[in-house]
């Protein structure tokens, strides 16, 4: 299956039906009396995340979707019949955000969750709703509201407890190769992906976590180059990222230049992503020759002034990997835990990963205003040539 992260829908929710107005007529009842019901109202639409999903390429080729209206009211104070309600279902990991207001609707995080995004219209009143002491025989009515009617975005960001960050050929795919049951192709030649791949890293019977790679990014990807710049937002849930650094590069680029050019991109992106928890993965060092190891190591840590985790590995012969792993669920348990028994801390990081998306929206819509105008200027830009139905695979190097 085809994996799109994001689409533009328009919902309209049902309108309301109107109240009816009649008045009773009986055979040996005189002036019987007003008895218009009242309108139905209309049906809401609601999104639920379902485990069942993982991309939302369904919405690429179906864009409206509309409730049920509700129905009108009819004669012996009968209401209309309610709406019926739509219910979209999209993977976990779906936020829906309003284009018009740039508000967020929703987010979806849990399997099961429920969400209203669009309120049915209220129903109208009958008559009968009018009648009083004073006004036996009344001829108001109501008509119902219309439905609220969004132009909205589904953004899909996969859930994952580690993010993998790297330039293409660092070596992703082969270590969510290694570390997971994952199957990502690889190859000997270098090029990147154009979807993210997940797997689940198993370290004893009951002790698990996520895994996300994601499409490598190169130097300029902030400001439109290439195509990872588009699946950074993955890694906004992530708890730790692993940076991955290409210690044996088939160009000319050296690895110190390398790993700083994925953190200068990642500033760019989002600043409050640049500083969550990273730790500094050292790959390919069984391609580097033993006397040139340790200086070109060095030379990573201090162009990137590093003082967090380091990790000398080689993915494809799982040097280093178990070690890493480990330390990796012990990690990420120990912050599990804290969670648990800190509510703030849960209400502080919703708040971060509320900013990190923020960021990330604002430096995507700068991105698409910046391709449109160079469009109407007349100059090409790199997302032009990129076609969402394209097939693709990440690969790297095979020793």
């Amino acid at each position: 299956m085809k994996f799109v992260d994001e689409a533009l829908i328009t919902v309209q929710a049902g309108k309301g039906g109107n109240g009816c107005m009649s008045f009773r007529r009986e055979k040996y009842i005189p002036k019987g009396g007003p008895d218009g019901g009242d309108g139905g109202d209309g049906g809401s639409i609601f999104v639920e995340a379902d485990s069942g999903l993982n991309t939302l390429i369904d919405y690429r080729f179906t864009r409206h979707y509309k409730a049920q209206n509700g129905e009108g009211g009819q004669g012996r104070q009968c209401t209309g019949s309610k709406g019926e309600d739509l219910v979209l279902k999209v993977p976990v990991g779906t936020t829906i955000v309003d284009v018009d207001t740039d508000e967020v609707l929703a987010d979806l995080t849990a399997v099961g969750q429920v969400e209203k995004i669009a309120q049915g219209g209220w129903h109208g009143l009958g008559n009968t709703r009018f009648k009083s002491s004073v006004n036996r025989a009344p001829r108001q009515t109501t008509k119902g509201s219309e439905g609220e009617l969004r132009n909205v975005r589904l953004e899909l960001r996969v859930l994952a407890d580690v993010g993998l960050l790297g330039l293409p050929n660092a070596g992703k795919s082969t270590l969510i190769r290694s570390i997971s049951a994952a199957k990502p192709k690889v190859a000997n030649y270098p090029f990147t992906t154009l979807v993210p791949n997940l797997g689940v890293v198993r370290t004893e019977a009951h002790r698990s976590f996520v895994v996300a790679d994601i499409p490598g990014i190169i130097e300029g990807a902030a400001e439109g180059a290439g195509l990872g710049i588009r699946f950074l937002k993955h890694l906004a849930r992530n708890r730790v990222l692993l940076h991955l650094v290409d210690m044996a590069p088939w160009d000319e680029v050296t690895p110190a230049e390398a790993a700083v050019t994925a953190v200068n991109e990642l500033n760019k992106f989002s600043p409050t992503l640049a500083d969550q928890p990273r730790w500094l993965l050292l790959n390919k060092i069984d391609m580097v020759p033993e006397e040139e190891l340790e200086e070109r190591c060095q030379s990573v840590i201090d162009a990137l002034e590093w003082d967090g985790p380091v990790f000398r590995i080689s993915a494809i012969n799982k040097q280093g990997t178990d070690l890493l792993v480990h330390q990796l669920q012990d990690y990420l348990d120990e912050k599990k835990e804290a969670l648990a028994e800190n509510p703030e801390l849960v209400d502080a990081e919703r708040e971060l990963r509320m900013q990190i998306d923020r960021e990330a929206r604002e430096n995507l819509e700068r991105m698409r205003a910046e391709m449109r105008a160079r469009r109407e200027a007349g100059e090409a830009d790199d997302w032009d040539d990129f076609d969402d139905d394209d097939y693709d695979v990440e690969v790297e190097y095979v020793k």
